[in-house]
């Protein structure tokens, strides 16, 4: 055969088709699971924290306290009238 030499066909995948295309996706799962993990500790979590620490570091429990007491919610604490 001068230059026309015909080749065999590929043979389709029959077996281990389904097992190789669930590790795939467990592998592709695992991947998106860990970024939406990383993603939220990112954006919610550290956010969430600072804003906490924010509140915590300006927060004065005494002028709160007085100003609930001012308020008359308190039955054991008379207001400041």
């Amino acid at each position: 055969m001068a230059g026309g030499e015909v080749s065999k066909a590929v043979k389709p995948q029959l077996r281990g088709l389904l097992a190789g295309q669930i590790k795939r996706n467990i592998i592709f799962a695992a991947a998106v699971a860990t970024l939406a993990a990383i993603a939220q500790k990112i954006f919610v979590n550290d956010n969430r924290k600072r804003a906490y620490a924010e509140f915590y570091r300006t927060y004065d429990i005494e002028k709160s306290f007085n100003e609930i007491r001012n308020k008359g919610l308190f039955d054991s604490c008379e207001p400041d009238e």
